[in-house]
This record gives structure tokens, C-alpha cells and sequence, in this order.
């Protein structure tokens, strides 16, 4: 009897043909892909965020080429006097919202009072103004002073603050004595060749009115300008 024997296959055989139909190692191994997160709302605020501000922009210029006419003071006006026309000038601005003062009120505005010293340049706004003066009213009086040179600085002009002064004419009389500590200056007359003038009137308190004009007659009056004191 014959024996037939299955030859068995080479183990190299085999493990060659599985190697040949399934890939193994780092080969077959990839990172996985996280798929792209999409967000729609972001998107949506940054083009929000372009259009505002080109709108914002657009505005802007377009707001700066509207210009109104306002008031700018062309003179100096003190505390407390009025405003008059001769000290206001038309001026062309651009519309930025703020509350000047249209030109088209300037008579109103000479019915008016300064709030505060107005310097030229300075462009007017309702709150610079008041209805009534302190300086002007009851208890309040002008004066006239007609001075010399070396009586009264140079460069005064109305609005300014001066001390008003007694200066005894005579050797041996009293030492100076100042009658008002700050007194308005309402108006001065045309400046000379010097470059100030003696002709100016001031405000003093009613009852100090006699007083200052008697010594104004004689020669006994001399103004101290205070600079700062607006």
C-alpha cells in the first residue's frame, strides 16, 4: 500500500502571501483629518464692522463740507460789558455740532453782556453770554478820566482790569491810596503818537464815584493796568 504524503507548505510561503494582500506598519496608519468648522456668524460682524466704519468715514467728509456762518469776536470785550456790533465779524465753519452763535443773531447778541473776557479770535457760543451786567448795574457808575502821561500804562484797552489810584500832587501830602482794587475799563479814546491815550472811563462802585472824579480834575488820578485780571 502506497502511502502519499501532503508535502507541507514552506511557513515562509505563506506568511510572504499574507504580507502580499494586507498592508501592515507605519504605512498603514494616518493621522485623521478634523473636518473645518465653519462660522458664519464671525463672517457676518466683520463685514458688518467694514460697512459701519466706511459709512462712519463717508459721513465725516461729507459733514465737513457743510459750513455755517458764525460770530467770532474781532476786539477784545471785558466781563460784564456789552458785546457790541463793531466787535463781532462773520466767519465760515465747518458744522461739527457745537452751539456757536449764527451770524444772523448778532444784533441780538449786542444786547447782550460778556459772561466772560472775550479775546479776538474767539468764536461765540451762548454761554459766553449773559442778559444782564453786574459790572453795569445798580450801585455801579462810569467815569471819565482824562490822564497824563505816566498816569496811565500804554496798550489799555476796554475790558481790561486797573487799579484805580489817588496820587497826592503836593510834596509832604498823603501816601498813594488805591480807591479801587479792580476796576472795568468801559472805553478808551483814540491812541496819540505815544501809543496809548489818556482819554478812558471806567467803572467804580457809585459811591466812589465823586471821590475819583474830584481827584481826576486836579491831576491826582493815575490807573495800574493788572494783567490776568479778566
Amino acid at each position: 500500500m502506497r502511502i502519499s504524503e501532503t508535502p507541507a507548505r514552506d511557513s515562509r510561503t505563506t506568511v510572504a502571501a499574507g504580507a502580499q494582500g494586507t498592508l501592515s506598519g507605519p504605512a498603514s496608519r494616518k493621522l485623521p483629518v478634523p473636518p473645518r468648522e465653519r462660522r458664519p456668524a464671525l463672517a457676518a460682524v466683520a463685514v458688518l464692522l467694514i460697512l459701519g466704519g466706511a459709512l462712519a468715514t463717508t459721513l465725516l467728509v461729507m459733514r465737513s463740507g457743510d459750513r455755517v456762518s458764525a460770530i467770532r469776536i474781532s476786539q477784545q470785550v471785558g466781563a460784564g460789558q456789552a458785546i457790541p456790533v463793531t466787535a463781532m465779524e462773520e466767519v465760515q465753519i465747518a458744522n461739527t455740532g457745537i452751539g456757536y452763535v449764527a451770524w444772523v443773531h448778532r444784533q441780538q447778541v449786542a444786547k447782550t453782556f460778556a459772561k466772560v473776557t472775550l479775546l479776538p479770535g474767539t468764536l461765540l457760543t451762548e454761554q459766553m453770554v449773559v442778559t444782564a451786567s453786574q459790572e453795569l448795574g445798580p450801585g455801579k457808575a462810569r467815569v471819565g478820566l482824562s490822564l497824563k502821561s505816566g498816569q496811565i500804562p500804554s496798550g489799555i484797552k476796554a475790558g481790561d482790569r486797573v487799579q484805580v489810584i489817588h496820587v497826592p500832587g503836593r510834596a509832604g501830602d498823603a501816601e498813594p491810596e488805591v480807591l479801587a482794587q479792580s476796576a472795568l475799563v468801559d472805553s478808551v479814546g483814540a491812541a496819540g503818537r505815544s501809543g496809548s491815550s489818556g482819554q478812558i472811563t471806567v467803572i467804580v462802585n457809585s459811591e466812589l464815584s465823586p471821590t475819583v472824579a474830584g481827584y481826576a480834575t486836579i491831576g491826582e488820578i493815575a490807573v495800574a493796568e493788572l494783567p490776568g485780571a479778566h
